[in-house]
């Protein structure tokens, strides 16, 4: 069950001038289910996008990343689940290529204007006949249908949008949808994302400012540090909006458009956490006074991906000796312990190396009863500070991992 998470229905979604959405099925893995989603855009429009870091990257990772910078502009994305065509070789590549020339054909575009995207199992070989066959088949829908079938182990379909002032006279509205449950890690997660905007971007800004926004939402999300082959964050700005193009970083607009589609995706990159395989509770890690922002997440992520760290959050268990050592071997070579400050929730835990003496067991269970809780530590090595958020491990991580393939 989710943490605190909830479908957004249909009146809750911006729907974005300068792209069409259609969803159906093409029978992957399932029958009777979406598992195809086409985005088809209309006129001006730039598009950035960061992909896994994992070298066994799935073949619509390369073809994904070669259209997007051909030079000839992005007229649509196409996406299947149930199978992640990756581990396909050279014949996953060509099948890649081959659905981008199907919808290339359908739209009336290059090959090379279509960006496919896949998730599911990994190591099978995708039946791209089915996808093409489905293609000419594909029905419009509106934003929350398309949420869905993207689907893969979520249990609730993640989906968000926001409005807001960029630059004095004009309005940017966007949209977002995201999927991803477990092989959650930063470079990127199992996760598929997309956010659309009406804003006027030229394509190298909004590259930039898409590696940034992941850095700070996406990058900054643990389940079970296993990074994905198929991760994929794209942002598309359709320019219909009516305002002059941003094109620079010194352009004031450039901060207020990162700032708010930022928020966008660090809500969606949450949902994603919220909903992570098997989750209980849904945990921030505010690490802060680092020397530098290496140190500061190599610290959080010790404790976000220690399974006895996650296993006492599940049980409840204010076990803190299992967070103090995490922290010992994050890899921060001249830690000072004796410096080091702890805080569970509001509550201080530890500090001069040891147990603070205020702290009581009883106030620590309060906090691990809690299903949303907050670890902060000080290191008091400087200035820097960061903040990843993940959540436990329950009995059901491994039971939906184990069947994943049933």
């Amino acid at each position: 069950m989710a943490v605190n998470l909830s479908e957004r229905h249909e009146d809750e979604l911006l729907l974005i001038d300068g792209i069409q959405v259609f969803v159906g099925q093409a029978g992957v893995k399932k029958t009777n289910h979406d598992d195809l989603t086409l985005m088809v855009l209309t006129g001006k429009n730039a598009v950035g996008a960061v992909f896994t870091q994992n070298r066994f990257c799935a073949a619509p990772v390369h073809i994904a990343k070669s259209h997007l910078f051909d030079g000839g502009g992005v007229r649509a994305l196409v996406i299947n689940t149930g199978n992640a065509n990756a581990g396909t070789g050279a014949q996953g590549r060509a099948d890649a290529v081959e659905i981008c020339a199907a919808v290339a054909r359908q739209i009336n575009c290059k090959t090379t204007q279509v960006l496919p995207f896949s998730t599911g199992v990994i190591l099978e070989p995708l039946p791209a006949d089915k996808i093409i066959e489905a293609l000419p088949r594909v029905k419009p829908v509106h934003w929350s249908k398309a949420a869905r079938a993207i689907m893969t182990t979520d249990t609730i379909p993640k989906a968000a949008s926001c409005e807001g002032k960029v630059g004095e006279n004009h309005t940017v509205r966007a949209t977002g949808i995201a999927k991803g449950s477990g092989m959650i890690h930063p470079n990127m997660a199992t996760m598929l994302g997309f956010i659309v905007c009406d804003a006027n971007v030229s394509q190298p800004i909004l590259q930039l400012m898409t590696k940034e926004i992941a850095d700070m939402s996406f990058n900054a999300i643990t389940v079970d540090g296993d990074t994905s082959t198929n991760d994929s964050f794209v942002i598309i700005a359709t320019a219909k909006n009516g305002q002059s193009q941003i094109d620079n970083t010194a352009d004031p607009r450039y901060e207020q458009l990162k700032t708010l589609l930022g928020g966008l995706a660090l809500q969606l990159a949450q949902a994603i956490v919220r909903d992570g395989e098997g989750a209980t509770k849904f945990i921030t890690i505010e690490i802060e006074n680092a020397a530098n922002r290496d140190e500061a997440r190599k610290v959080a992520y010790a404790i976000a991906h220690s399974p006895l760290v996650k296993t006492a959050f599940f049980a409840g268990d204010p076990n803190l000796g299992r967070l103090l050592a995490a922290i010992g071997y994050a890899g921060v070579e001249d830690l000072d312990t004796d410096k080091i400050k702890m805080w569970l929730g509001d509550v201080l835990v530890a500090e001069q190396g040891g147990r603070a003496e205020s702290y009581t067991e009883e106030q620590g269970q309060a906090v691990m009863n809690q299903d949303e809780i907050t670890v902060r530590v000080s290191l008091n090595r400087g200035q820097t500070k960061t903040t990843v958020y993940t959540c436990d491990f329950s009995h059901d991580y491994i039971t939906i991992n184990a069947d994943y393939r049933s």
